[in-house]
């Protein structure tokens, strides 16, 4: 085994995926699109651990709590029954994203497991086997392996992977809202969505549908159409957490107040349409053009980054590999052996 560094940035769906047909394998329940963005990177470091017990994480600088570890551990142990080994390995990550606020730090972060992970146990993978096995950690993290504009494809576990679609040129501003940590997973969110919202089968079918007709949008290079599935199909899916038992609300007065004010920029000329994740910070795409000038009327909501199409995940040389907690890896391992799973 050898260290090994990658980078990986969060994508934001346009077609959301909500809902998995397999828990275990993380399979969707409906196709999705997402565009990977080109900023908020997640860098990971895999380090051999040898004679080591069990796996540690080091997150943002710090020794990760029991469950995140726990986590990323079987997450590991796929990577390992995948390369015949069963060396425990020190990871070390950094966010520059918040974790677990809505913007993906789940897709960024796998992504970046996977590909560093891949490469410390030797699996020579093609992207679609990467995707695939960045999709076991978070299934959104199958998305952030292509570059730019993703299809993840529903199916079963060899056809489940996420590739790069063409689409026409544009730009996302991220707004913001609240950085805090959620207070339901996305992943517990989607099961409550499954098992306890009427409307749940409904939801299913219709995303294959706006599926379908994003794909040809993006196809034609219809910018305008593109907007308009991203928009509805959003709402959609925050509509359908709401009718969750209990119900549970991602979006908040802030978050709804930007639709509004993107509407209403639609109405003056400015091209533009909203779209959010699980959380309540907003993400609304625009032509490149405009960009610069709503961003600027979207600074009274939150703090404003305009980004653009990034690059999928892919591997760092060991310069940019990150620092340890400590300065002495030994004691670093020592410390974190109550954190490990």
């Amino acid at each position: 085994m050898r260290t090994t560094t990658a980078r990986a940035y969060p994508n934001i769906a346009l077609v959301k995926y909500w809902g998995k047909a397999d828990e275990e394998l993380i399979l969707p329940a409906a196709g999705s699109l997402s565009l990977t963005l080109d900023h908020f990177e997640t860098t990971t470091t895999v380090v051999p651990a040898p004679g080591a017990g069990a796996d540690v994480l080091e997150l943002d600088g710090a020794l990760a709590d029991a469950g995140q570890t726990e986590r990323i551990s079987t997450f590991l142990d796929h990577v390992r029954a995948l390369a015949g080994r069963e060396d425990r390995v020190l990871v070390r990550s950094r966010n520059s994203v918040p974790t677990g606020a809505g913007l993906a730090s789940s897709a960024s972060g796998f992504a970046a497991l996977a590909t560093a992970a891949a490469a410390a146990f030797d699996l020579d993978l093609e992207p679609r086997d990467l995707s695939r096995l960045a999709r076991r950690g978070s299934g959104s993290a199958c998305r952030s392996i292509p570059d730019g504009v993703a299809v993840w494809h529903a199916g079963d576990d060899a056809s489940s992977f996420a590739e790069s679609v063409d689409a026409p040129d544009m730009r996302m501003i991220i707004v913001t809202v609240n950085r805090a940590r959620k207070a339901v997973s996305s992943r517990e969110a989607m099961r409550l969505t499954a098992s306890t919202s009427p409307f749940y089968p409904g939801w299913v079918s219709s995303t294959e549908d706006y599926l379908q007709q994003m794909l040809a949008a993006c196809a034609a290079g219809d910018f305008t159409r593109i907007g308009e599935i991203t928009e509805s199909h959003a709402l959609r899916m925050h509509g359908l957490i709401q009718s969750t038992v209990p119900p549970i609300r991602f979006l908040n007065p802030t978050s709804h107040a930007i639709f509004d004010a993107v509407a209403e920029a639609r109405e003056s000329g400015i091209e533009a349409y909203s779209t959010a994740d699980a959380g309540p910070n907003v993400a609304v795409i625009v032509r490149p053009h405009d960009a610069e000038a709503l961003a600027g009327q979207l600074t009274a909501f939150g703090d404003v980054r305009i980004v653009g199409p990034g690059p999928g995940a892919h591997l760092l040389d060991a310069a940019e590999a990150v620092p340890a907690v400590g300065d002495d890896p030994a004691e670093t391992t020592h410390a974190g052996e109550g954190n490990r799973a």
